[in-house]
């Protein structure tokens, strides 16, 4: 839908801006770190995290900022809404019981993606796996298998135009080694993180493309490190996922 402008309220993209800015390498910011994520000055970030503190989205210290649960609410309005979960949840079931581990689906959001839904079971594996956690493409292997399907056009601009941190002593982070793991998820048509996002938390995953081709999504198995090697991930786990995927499809 185009809007026009005006009609277009600039101060509530601003807010959300400042939200968006808060993520799992910049979960605590200063009024300077949200102002240079944003591009706003200083004076702006400062009311508009002021703003977000007096509503109850946000607290500080009086030097650092960080959002609190009542954020959860924006996210829970689109769960709440959108039947891909409800789609999703008996696939990840199945997948959950078959493997013994946790099994989620996420969906792209700009330079990272969101978990949907996860397999109901009772191991905790990390709080990187909730649903409504946001991860990034480049290290995850949900991200890396939806980030791996586009265009090689998108891909470069994508690395070209992000930053990426190393999160472990694991994590790629140059053009060059991001491009050749991406040309191997591509052709090997899964992705693995191997401890790149946090030690101890390793991942498979497929892509899971729509009706048009087009991927967005991806289904994953995570699980402590010590459990399975990635050799075993990809002989016991792998088909699992690729069988979930091909229900899926036929249900997009």
């Amino acid at each position: 839908m185009v809007v026009n402008d005006r009609d277009f309220v600039g101060a509530l993209e601003k807010g959300l801006l400042v939200i968006e800015s808060f993520d799992q390498t910049h979960a605590k910011q200063t009024l300077s770190d949200v102002a240079r994520r944003t591009g706003m000055t200083r004076a702006a970030a400062r009311r508009y995290l002021l703003t977000l503190a007096r509503l109850g989205y946000a607290e500080s210290n009086g030097k650092l900022f960080w959002l609190v649960p009542r954020v959860l609410r924006l996210g829970y309005a689109l769960l709440a809404t959108t039947p891909l979960p409800k789609l999703a949840q008996p696939i990840l079931d199945r997948i959950g019981e078959r493997t013994h581990e946790i099994a989620t689906i996420a969906i792209r959001e700009g330079d990272g993606a969101i978990f949907l839904a996860h397999s109901s079971s009772r191991r905790m594996i990390s709080a990187s796996t909730a649903v409504g956690m946001r991860i990034p493409l480049y290290c995850s292997a949900a991200g890396k298998a939806i980030l791996a399907a586009q265009p090689d056009a998108d891909i470069k601009q994508f690395l070209r135009h992000h930053e990426f941190p190393q999160l472990t002593p694991q994590t790629k982070t140059t053009f060059d080694d991001l491009w050749r793991e991406l040309m191997k998820v591509r052709a090997d048509g899964f992705a693995v993180s191997d401890e790149e996002i946090e030690l101890g938390l390793r991942s498979i995953a497929v892509a899971v493309p729509d009706s048009r081709g087009q991927v967005t999504l991806a289904i994953a198995v995570s699980l402590h490190a010590a459990r399975m090697t990635v050799e075993q991930l990809i002989q016991n786990v792998l088909p699992e996922l690729r069988a979930g995927r091909q229900d899926l499809v036929s249900m997009l």
